[in-house]
């Protein structure tokens, strides 16, 4: 790949998408997302040999909300094994939004569908294991700078505080899940991590060597040490493919065909395997809360570069 031209490239179809910028709408529900500025795209490719390639809006800070749910799920399952954390959480696909709570209710037993939604994310924080919040949430930073090569990665606290007070869909899903004895431990406490993992900030950059790592299954691409099991990565890319863009995750493999995760701040990651990690940022979101710029730029992306794994 010429890096140049490939760059270029990349800001083309940057500018593409960023008329997309105003089909969507800031997250309004955490009230510190609702003051980020929506007409914001920016792309991110991280290559196996390290190089990054960028257009636009990519040293920005943003929080990982969602996207945190791959890397607690990493956590979870080299903690405990995949016994473990799928007789507390499922593995199938909902078609409901992500912090629905009728499936919860209706289907038995009843534990969260998948690790993606909001339900699923809090059982799986409940199964990190340590002393307190900060030992647990150290699990998780730590896997996060070990991937990104940035030691300085950590919360941003208004967007927590924000989280904190205004999470009563949370909590009830919480209680729901103490109630049915999917969550075991103490329910604040759970809560507290769960809130703290999605208001990990990082960049459009970090998120793409996030992908790398995935799309090289658990290698760090620089140092060549194993981060995680193969096999986790193979679990974590499945959940993507399945589930990682909420109840829009079929026309996604449809129209895009990577396996991705996205959050409500506004950030996607893209993994495609053995060839590139990408990370997007734009706060613009659709009504299932999907970034509509940073969508419509990996479709363009994957269509020019041919990446769709289907």
């Amino acid at each position: 790949m010429n890096i140049e031209d490939a760059t270029k490239q990349l800001e083309q179809m940057r500018q593409e998408a960023y008329a997309y910028t105003d089909k969507g709408k800031v997250a309004s529900y955490i009230p510190e997302l609702a003051k980020e500025d929506p007409c914001q795209i920016g792309v991110s490719v991280c290559l196996p040999d390290g190089t990054i390639l960028s257009a636009g809006e990519t040293d920005k800070p943003f929080t990982l909300q969602s996207i945190s749910k791959i890397f607690s799920l990493i956590v979870a399952l080299c903690q405990n094994g995949q016994s473990y954390v799928f007789e507390r959480v499922g593995k199938e696909p909902t078609g409901d939004p992500f912090n629905s709570i009728i499936k919860l209710e209706t289907i038995k037993p009843h534990r969260p569908l998948n690790p993606m939604i909001n339900a699923g994310a809090i059982a799986v924080a409940g199964m990190i294991r340590g002393k307190d919040v900060e030992e647990r949430l150290h699990s998780v930073l730590e896997l996060l700078r070990k991937m990104t090569g940035n030691p300085q990665i950590g919360i941003n606290e208004a967007v927590y505080c924000s989280e904190k007070k205004t999470a009563d869909r949370n909590r009830a899903l919480a209680w729901f899940l103490k109630d049915s004895g999917v969550l075991t431990g103490d329910v604040e406490e759970t809560l507290d991590l769960y809130f703290r993992h999605c208001s990990i900030e990082v960049t459009a950059k970090e998120v793409a060597r996030l992908g790398m790592v995935l799309a090289a299954d658990g290698m760090d691409i620089m140092t060549k040490e194993r981060v995680f099991p193969a096999e986790v990565a193979r679990i974590c890319k499945t959940f993507m493919v399945t589930c990682g863009m909420y109840n829009a995750s079929g026309e996604f493999a449809i129209d895009v065909g990577i396996p991705a995760k996205s959050g409500v701040a506004g950030g996607i990651l893209a993994t495609v395997p053995n060839k590139m990690g990408i990370g997007v940022f734009g706060p613009a979101l659709d009504e299932k809360g999907n970034s509509v710029a940073g969508v419509k730029l990996l479709e363009l992306l994957s269509k020019e570069w041919k990446l769709g794994i289907f």
